[in-house]
């Protein structure tokens, strides 16, 4: 047998691999020209690549790169995530026009499955489109935290006692250094426990220890690990496979331990006696015992706190980590914040919300490092429940909808040398405190 004729079957067969792989591409790309041609009138916006559209430009710091690309194409363009578009939103005037104005269509959510949940028709308020059941469950939430202090008074008592746990945490350190970091994500996590919960955790507490932990890791994880949720044969890289499997197994730990909560909740719940988020919900879910149709299930209730403390924990102990650092970096505003407190608070009271508006060098220096910190830059990703002509483009129903943040906290137009920490910005000539509706620190609308 000749060398050619033995080699012929390897030839067949790699001829055979290279025609199914030309096929391939072939139908993918026809697929994603489809695509294209069927989302023809939205926004135009850069070029991506075949197949994987514009995913390896936004694989870092996608806020900055979309305010860049914004001074190109405009408030409102098109970027491709393989071959799905998403409507992206830059700057305050498209936002709010959006979110606001036409908020009955920009209002929803993308459907996402919520991972490590066994019901999968409880998606809390982030996850949640824009129906019915999500107007009645965000009332409800809202009104349960408003009865349990949150933007009143009554949450004082809540914030000073882990003030003072903190600071005697950090009055033992003496000159041993130390990361402030953990401690102000164990303080930001303790105040929502105290809320949902109805209590705290000590800081050497191991259960306390074992939340934080999770929430941590929650954050921990990077945008490229969560392609298996996605796309389940790249399960087969080694690396992704183990971090998808952590962040799941992560999630399963949160819930279990907000259902050892619930359970411990059932055990001394009194309906005479709401205690906390969990009794408010516990009690909602009694009054509706017998409705069919009620919503106020306890999958629901496991997701709504979850959702509770990954939104609330990070994004505070952020901010307040922020701050420590401006002050660190400008002794001079940490010296009028200083002054100010002194004089108003003075040696013998503990600070309280009816002095704030007495405080307004306080209140804007910490305007400006929400601002500055921009600790969610991304708004949650929204989905459009109907078709809309919106700023001469048309945008199809069930289009995503990215929300940029970051456009309007670092917009030169509005807040001139953005990258400045300059408090004044929020004081009027007579030094007021002068609130600004451009502050848009965890988005707007619904």
């Amino acid at each position: 047998m000749s060398i050619v004729s033995g080699l012929l079957p390897t030839v067949s067969c790699l001829w055979s691999l290279h025609t199914l792989l030309v096929v391939a591409v072939a139908v993918l790309a026809a697929a994603a020209w489809k695509r294209r041609r069927s989302s023809a009138s939205l926004p135009p916006g850069p070029r991506g690549l075949p197949l994987v559209g514009n995913m390896f430009s936004m694989s870092k710091d996608v806020p900055v790169v979309f305010q860049e690309w914004s001074k190109k194409y405009g408030d409102v363009f098109t970027v491709y995530t393989f071959s799905q578009p998403r409507v992206v939103l830059n700057g305050f005037g498209a936002i709010r026009e959006a979110l606001v104005t036409h908020a009955e269509v920009f209002s929803s959510r993308p459907p996402v499955p919520v991972l490590g949940s066994p019901d999968q028709s409880a998606k809390g308020l982030v996850f949640e489109p824009y129906t019915p059941r999500f107007k009645e469950h965000k009332k409800f939430t809202m009104s349960a935290l408003r009865d349990f202090g949150v933007g009143k008074r009554s949450m004082e008592g809540k914030i000073l006692e882990e003030a003072r746990a903190l600071s005697d945490v950090i009055s033992k350190k003496g000159d041993q250094a130390f990361c402030i970091s953990e401690l102000l994500k164990n303080a930001g996590c303790n105040v929502i426990s105290s809320v949902v919960f109805g209590s705290r955790y000590e800081y050497d507490d191991p259960k306390g220890k074992e939340l934080l932990l999770v929430v941590q890791k929650t954050f921990a994880i990077k945008r490229h690990h969560m392609l298996p949720f996605i796309f389940p044969a790249s399960k087969v890289i080694p690396s992704l496979r183990k971090a998808s499997e952590g962040f799941l197994d992560n999630q399963l730990k949160l819930r279990e331990h907000i259902r050892e909560e619930i359970v411990r909740h059932k055990e001394t719940f009194d309906p005479n006696d709401v205690r906390d988020f969990l009794d408010a919900f516990l009690l909602e879910a009694k009054q509706r015992e017998g409705d069919e149709n009620s919503t106020f299930t306890e999958e629901q209730l496991v997701e709504l706190v979850r959702q509770l403390f990954l939104a609330g924990t990070d994004t505070t102990a952020n901010t307040l980590h922020w701050a420590v650092l401006f002050m660190v970096l400008h002794p001079d505003v940490q010296r009028k914040v200083q002054r100010e407190i002194d004089g108003v608070v003075g040696p013998d009271q503990e600070p309280s919300m009816e002095h704030r508006s007495q405080m307004p060098y306080t209140e804007a220096t910490l305007s400006e490092v929400s601002r500055m910190a921009a600790t969610a830059p991304m708004a949650t990703r929204h989905f459009t429940t109907g078709d809309v002509f919106f700023r001469g483009y048309h945008i199809p129903k069930a289009t995503g909808v990215e929300v940029n943040l970051w456009s309007v906290l670092y917009d030169p137009q509005v807040w001139p040398e953005p990258h400045k920490f300059d408090p004044t910005r929020f004081l009027d000539h007579s030094g007021n405190f002068a609130r600004r509706e451009e502050l848009i620190v965890f988005s707007m609308g619904e």
